[in-house]
């Protein structure tokens, strides 16, 4: 499967392309500049130059499966969060709709329909997440959206809990990588918004679950 990855340079994005690759998938990472590429490479991605706020056509065409993965950074403005996390995503679906591709896999937030729930710090980020997502659910595609708990840098466990809600918590980004490129083949969990956090149930056992 042809998989394009948008913010395949960011820490979730280079597992996807590492993992996609091992999968027996074809990866594609979407990156803005050329000093990403040699990265990409490396991880056995195929680079794609393109710039989410612009049009990416020339990017997801061709491809099987489309997934967003992008964000602006905790460094950036308001103005950045609205350009990336919500316009950048919504780009990006609408380049996928409109090429008749039907596999969209976001990563969003958990708390991203109710931004109260989250800290004061990141209630606009988690307001843009979730009008991304409301446009995704809109759409004819077979979307799946993934909102992870805290991100950790730990290794996989490979076991998760999943759910429409679930309690506050933790979750190594290799196991977001993974229950997303899960989701890609798992009919189960297209037209679902689920939150996520570390568990005991196996990913795939956990996607049928929904």
């Amino acid at each position: 499967m042809k998989v394009l990855v948008a913010g395949a340079n960011g820490s979730t994005g280079r597992l996807l392309i590492q993992y996609l690759n091992e999968a027996g998938h074809e990866p594609y990472g979407l990156i803005r500049k050329e000093d990403q590429k040699a990265k990409i490479e490396q991880l056995g991605g195929t680079p794609v130059l393109a710039d989410l706020t612009k049009d990416v056509g020339h990017a997801v065409k061709g491809m099987d499966a489309v997934i967003f993965a992008a964000g602006s950074g905790s460094s950036t403005g308001s103005d950045m969060t609205e350009a990336v996390d919500r316009d950048g995503a919504i780009n990006l679906i609408k380049a996928t709709e409109n090429l008749g591709i039907k596999k969209f896999i976001m990563l969003s937030s958990m708390a991203a329909d109710n931004p109260e729930r989250g800290p004061e710090e990141l209630q606009h980020y988690l307001k843009m997440k979730g009008e991304a997502d409301e446009y995704l659910k809109s759409t004819e595609l077979d979307y799946t959206i993934v909102r992870p708990g805290g991100l950790t840098d730990e290794e996989s466990k490979s076991k998760i809990v999943v759910g429409e809600t679930v309690e506050q918590g933790t979750i190594p980004r290799a196991d977001v990588a993974k229950a997303m490129i899960a989701a890609l083949q798992e009919p189960n969990a297209y037209h679902k918004t689920f939150e996520m956090i570390s568990g005991d149930t196996q990913i795939e056992d956990a996607l049928k679950s929904l």
